[in-house]
């Protein structure tokens, strides 16, 4: 299962600094590393220009002196480390001991600063939308893109890709057509007085709620109709469309939370 990020982080007050070599997915230190370097230059010189560069609001000055700090901050795990809707309803810590071990090996989350990583990685707080185009390094996106495709597979293994990530965070890696017949993309769309919408709200917090679900249930599906299936035994609406070169899209519609 592939997530996105949160926007809002929560910061440790104690905890060892960032180990890079401790990170999963080792074959993405060098990209990592290219990400931080830059990032930490920005952010350690003009304020001013690196707000501006990163979109971070004048209210929020601080979010500059976090980044400057990157390699020496306090870390956690990814999964106290990210916050938002999205975070809350799936609540790795409240997992069962066993679903939180099916998390540590079936869940990524999409990084901007660290491409991928898994919910037990210890890596400090940061603000890098994947938006952002950084000095020496360009575009977040494109740099990822030239660097997650073996990685990914890899991690994919034989598995199924339950790909719930937002538009942004797509773009950091688009599985190719032969992996197509492996990948679900995953779409909620709120359904009120007959007309259908993606709702931020509900989509991030439904998407929180089925990554929860998948793991509390054990669930391995191994094709897109068979995760269909399996979400519709687990309670939820679920309509499939056809197979493109990129994969299979489930609609999941709610009408509330």
């Amino acid at each position: 299962m592939l997530l996105p990020p949160s926007e809002g982080k929560s910061a440790p007050s104690r905890g060892k600094s960032l180990d890079l070599d401790a990170l999963s997915l080792s074959a993405l230190t060098k990209a990592r590393e290219a990400v931080i370097d830059s990032l930490v230059a920005l952010c350690s010189g003009d304020a001013a220009l690196a707000a501006e560069a990163l979109g971070v609001p004048k209210t929020q000055p601080e979010l500059i002196g976090l980044n400057a700090s990157l390699r020496t901050a306090p870390t956690a795990r990814a999964d106290a480390i990210y916050t938002g809707v999205l975070y809350e309803a799936l609540s790795l810590a409240t997992l069962s001991p066993a679903a939180r071990r099916r998390a540590t090996s079936r869940v990524l989350v999409t990084s901007s600063l660290f491409g991928l990583v898994s919910p037990a990685d210890r890596i400090p707080p940061y603000r890098l939308s994947g938006d952002t185009t950084l000095p020496g390094l360009g575009g977040v996106a494109a740099h990822w893109r030239g660097h997650l495709d073996e990685t990914a597979r890899e991690a994919l293994g034989s598995g199924l890709l339950v790909d719930l990530r937002s538009g942004t965070y797509a773009a950091f890696w688009k599985p190719a057509p032969d992996l197509a017949r492996r990948v679900a993309t995953v779409r909620v769309l709120h359904e009120a007085g007959g007309a259908r919408k993606v709702v931020s709200h509900f989509n991030k917090a439904t998407k929180g709620r089925i990554t929860r679900a998948l793991l509390e249930a054990g669930a391995t599906p191994r094709t897109p109709a068979a995760l269909a299936a399996t979400l519709r035994d687990l309670g939820w609406t679920v309509e499939v469309s056809d197979p493109g070169r990129s994969g299979t899209q489930l609609d999941v519609v709610v009408s509330e939370l």
